[in-house]
């Protein structure tokens, strides 16, 4: 039964959902096809698609490369995109700054090798995630195995996993801080359990001195995010997760902690496009609502897992205690993971693939998560709707032969 504040919530923003949905035409294109996969990557609105064929049509050139009016023009559009992202990230220090990469993955392996690798000393140690995903881990042993070839022994440790939610373990993270601990890499929402890991424990805990990393992948773009609140130093996403283009992101830097975040090497050209797409995408969304936006992906994820804790062949991923419809718990923020204990995940995917419903089966680059990463991950954004989540929930309860 759904809960009465997901009603709510679903009823008083179905006109504005009704509106936001119609602006996607990959969507509107395909009124029979639920697309349930945009953890993995998000589509994008008219907005955006314009903005890009407006740039490339009409000043496409490269930047800081030439004094002509469309060089000035784009290398003037890349520079404001600058402080676009921080205004976007609620960031008003004139000390900050942002780093154009391709994404994510390359946003943690600048800030771990272009910054932390230089910073760090024989017998420091840091704290980095185990079971987050892949990017937020490979990143920081790739820099300690670079260090250990110079003869430099830096100590990589697990952040504290509590077995029961998948949240970081805050009461164990005390005894693992001590006067060596140089830096710490979370992740603001899972990639696989949904949950907002609470990162301003993290702070708590560590002190006001070291630096904090944080992998925002799953949260830009899917509902308000301050950096001024988060109190972190570094905070790493990709564009195509947050309705702009694929092959783009961003790395912010604080720049109060530790040295100031610069580039090493030649940097080249950016990906100019991507970037206006980026740029389309926050004013968008800043129209659009974030705050609505997150309401509504948040009242859908309800609906659909209590609809699935109803299914007896079902087992949901992540924190157990937030499955009941009136649990006070956080409930998933756009990510819902689940298995079923006599369908395979990847013969789930292609079954509900045939019924016109798009989810991501089976791997989820989850690391050192095994056992979980085969599962069906369900991600939703401001184009889904309860009918959707219904014709799933109906799809996984006939596996069963269970009627919902």
């Amino acid at each position: 039964m759904a809960t009465s504040t997901e009603t709510s919530v679903l009823d008083r923003l179905a006109g504005w959902q009704r509106r936001l949905r119609s602006e996607f035409p990959i969507i509107a294109a395909h009124p029979g096809l639920a697309y349930l996969d945009s953890a993995a990557t998000t589509q994008k609105p008219v907005a955006v698609l314009e903005a890009v064929t407006e740039f490339l049509t009409t000043a496409n050139a490269n930047v800081g490369r030439g004094s002509y009016p469309w060089a000035t023009a784009t290398t003037a559009r890349i520079e404001g995109a600058r402080d676009r992202v921080k205004v976007a990230l609620g960031d008003a220090d004139t000390n900050s700054s942002v780093e154009f990469v391709s994404g994510t993955s390359h946003g943690l392996r600048v800030v771990a090798l272009d910054w932390l690798e230089h910073w760090l000393g024989d017998g420091d140690e840091i704290i980095v995630p185990f079971g987050d995903h892949q990017s937020n881990l490979q990143a920081w042993l790739d820099m300690r195995d670079s260090l250990a070839r110079r003869g430099v022994r830096v100590e990589v440790l697990p952040i504290p996993v509590d077995a029961a939610s998948g949240d970081y373990d805050h009461r164990a993270l005390p005894s693992m801080v001590n006067s060596r601990t140089k830096f710490v890499a979370a992740t603001h929402v899972h990639h696989v359990y949904g949950a907002d890991l609470n990162v301003h424990r993290i702070r708590e805990v560590v002190g006001p001195d070291v630096p904090i990393c944080l992998d925002a992948a799953q949260s830009v773009g899917h509902g308000p995010v301050s950096v001024s609140d988060l109190d972190v130093d570094f905070l790493v996403f990709s564009g195509h997760k947050m309705l702009a283009l694929p092959g783009v992101g961003a790395v912010w830097a604080r720049n109060r902690r530790g040295p100031r975040m610069v580039l090493r090497g030649w940097a080249g050209t950016p990906n100019t496009a991507g970037i206006v797409s980026m740029v389309a995408a926050f004013d968008w969304l800043e129209d659009a609502g974030l705050a609505d936006i997150q309401a509504w992906t948040r009242a859908l994820c309800a609906r659909l897992t209590d609809g699935l804790n109803r299914l007896e062949g079902v087992r949901m991923l992540g924190c157990q205690n937030s499955l009941a419809a009136d649990s006070p718990v956080q409930r998933r923020e756009g990510i819902v993971t689940f298995t079923h204990k006599v369908v395979r995940s990847d013969d789930l995917g292609f079954v509900l693939a045939d019924e016109g419903i798009m989810v991501r089966a089976d791997s989820h680059c989850h690391a050192g998560r095994d056992a979980d990463d085969r599962a069906v991950r369900v991600s939703v954004h401001v184009y889904n709707t309860p009918e959707e989540i219904d014709r799933l929930l109906g799809v996984v309860a006939r596996c069963e032969g269970t009627r919902t």
